[in-house]
């Protein structure tokens, strides 16, 4: 009797240690990214930041975390919203603290880790940096990173994960930045009926409409919007007349360099039906008014992208027909699975 009490004490002395020490026993799981067959290889070289299931679930959280910004309520998810593509939808320009807006449409955070510049004038050349302009801009989330990492070194959940996320387990700008990449490398579109098309899958057919758009697509757009990413990820003048508004000079202001003046990052145009309102400054908020700019609004503007002047006629010419082709075949674009997953959602 004796001997079966005393065993059963070592039994609940060996737990009650385990349960103490979780973290020292977890195994943090890797996860396979694997790229799909019809992507360009990635841009984003992932062996000195591996993704994991708890890296992955500390970037979530922090991407969600409205305690970032100056006024505990502006997260990254405020302004790049899952069901419309990870946008600000009908916003012509982002909004943050105190009600400030900002100067540019939010661009959507997909297949991030197929890129290599970001924002609409590339500022951000590593999908590990983007995260400090929106968390430290004034118009934005006005973050203070020093009060940030006190928050999170105080917050029991962030301790836990940042131990269970990485080898150091410290709580630092770096390991931030690190988990937040490695929620957005996650971020991937890659299963929209478009792409189970080009994979002949199941869902995948095409209607004779949307095949005859694709045509017209390869024909008039894909010079730009290229490979199944749909952007070269260049930086173009497309004739847009200048806003006096803000009077945006685009990648000149990294740069400065006069042939980048007015010059912006091409966009992806997956899941663009969903992304309203389109271009860097939010002017249009139809797919329809986005094609007759290029069909007749093109203007002779300061380093205007020679595609759009191939001889003498400003723009693309594009018939009614084939504007109805070309939107019925950029709607394939929607991943609905991607817009809903629920891995990749705040609750």
């Amino acid at each position: 009797m004796n001997k079966i009490y005393s065993l059963v004490i070592l039994v609940l002395l060996i737990s009650g240690c385990a349960s103490d020490n979780d973290d020292s026993i977890y195994q943090n799981i890797p996860i396979d990214y694997q790229i799909p067959t019809n992507f360009p290889p990635l841009a984003y070289n992932m062996a000195n930041n591996p993704l994991t299931e708890k890296g992955f679930e500390l970037g979530k959280k922090i991407f969600y975390d409205g305690r970032l910004a100056s006024d505990g309520v502006v997260s990254c998810g405020f302004c790049h919203i899952q069901e419309d593509a990870f946008t600000h939808h009908g916003h012509t320009f982002s909004h943050g603290v105190g009600d400030g807006v900002g100067v540019r449409n939010a661009p959507p955070i997909q297949n991030m880790a197929y890129q290599s510049q970001f924002f609409w004038d590339g500022a951000a050349d590593h999908i590990e940096l983007l995260s400090m302009a929106p968390i430290s801009n004034e118009l934005e989330m006005n973050g203070d990173i020093v009060a940030i990492i006190e928050m999170m070194k105080n917050d029991a959940s962030y301790r836990k994960l940042y131990k269970q996320a990485f080898e150091n387990g410290e709580i630092n700008s770096e390991n931030m930045l690190k988990a937040l990449a490695q929620f957005m490398t996650m971020l991937t579109s890659s299963n929209s009926k478009f792409d189970k098309y080009r994979r002949n899958e199941a869902g995948g057919t095409m209607s004779t409409q949307e095949l005859a758009g694709y045509a017209v697509f390869n024909q008039k757009c894909a010079s730009c919007h290229a490979t199944d990413i749909f952007t070269d990820n260049s930086f173009r003048n497309n004739g847009l007349p200048i806003n006096p508004s803000i009077n945006d000079m685009g990648r000149f202001r990294v740069t400065g360099i006069e042939g980048d003046r007015f010059t912006f990052k091409v966009p992806s145009l997956r899941n663009i039906e969903k992304t309203a309102p389109y271009m860097h400054d939010g002017r249009f908020y139809s797919l329809e008014a986005v094609l007759d700019h290029y069909d007749t609004g093109v203007a002779q503007t300061e380093n205007l992208d020679p595609s759009l002047n191939p001889s003498g006629r400003l723009g693309i010419p594009l018939s009614s027909i084939e504007k109805t082709q070309l939107i019925a075949f950029l709607k394939t674009l929607t991943d609905n699975e991607f817009l809903t997953n629920p891995k990749f959602a705040e609750f």
